[in-house]
């Protein structure tokens, strides 16, 4: 077994009909750009009514037919928000969570010891978040999974990842291994997929290549390390 392998992500979800809510983090094949994507899934018709929106460079989810929401808890948050020079990505209102620990000078890891896994029984979704830190034409990046210990959700484990980028290197969590009832939740550590110097591929290999039913929204970012200027691709099914 090859544990430096590098996966292309399409081939990985391809012909996987539920990966959940999936974010990606890396750096560009060229070694120039800071990459991030975040994407959605639902089975639901509540999960499915929704579409991302992109206001002042955050991201939110929110209804796509208002009139159609059952349950708004947890579907509609924050996915994308900066803070100085981090950019927060995360599956859930944690988003804000992470904003405000770092806002009172905490990391990732310690604003979200307040925070577990969903209260969504049986399913008990992780939280998934990750936050890229930018310094002097570089940066660095932190994931994190809070998944229930066991099957009824009686304690929570917690699991950080820190990484140093490489170029064309990016690590993939998603709430779920595959479909299933309950969904069993994702195992092991971020998977190392390859990140292209093109957003455009890089958008549509993943939109592409996730199950047609079941996908949502996906929101990819490049950022360009030298002029920070950033590229942005968003695509909804909902239109």
């Amino acid at each position: 077994m090859d544990i430096y392998k590098i996966h292309d992500i399409g081939e990985l979800i391809k012909d996987n009909a539920y990966v959940g809510r999936g974010i990606v983090l890396g750096k560009s094949a060229d070694g120039k750009k800071a990459v991030s994507a975040y994407f959605i899934m639902g089975r639901s018709a509540n999960s499915r009514n929704r579409v991302f929106t992109e206001k002042n460079g955050e991201v939110f989810t929110e209804p796509f037919d208002a009139s159609k929401v059952q349950d708004p808890s947890l579907i509609i948050y924050a996915a994308i928000r900066r803070f100085e020079n981090k950019l927060i990505v995360t599956n859930g209102d944690q988003t804000d969570t992470i904003y405000d620990g770092l806002k009172a000078g905490k990391c990732m890891k310690c604003a979200l010891e307040s925070r577990e896994f969903e209260p969504d029984a049986p399913n008990l979704t992780p939280r998934i978040s990750g936050v890229i830190t930018f310094g002097e034409k570089d940066f660095s990046y932190e994931m994190s999974i809070l998944k229930s210990a066991d099957a009824v959700g009686s304690a929570c484990n917690r699991y950080t990842y820190s990484f140093s980028p490489l170029n064309g290197l990016g690590h993939f969590i998603h709430t779920y291994v595959c479909d299933g009832n309950p969904i069993p939740t994702f195992q092991g550590e971020p998977e190392r997929v390859a990140i292209p110097d093109d957003i455009d591929a890089f958008t549509q290999n993943l939109w592409a290549n996730l199950n047609e039913d079941n996908k949502i929204s996906l929101y990819v970012k490049y950022v360009d390390l030298e002029s920070g200027v950033e590229e942005n691709r968003l695509i909804n099914k909902n239109k």
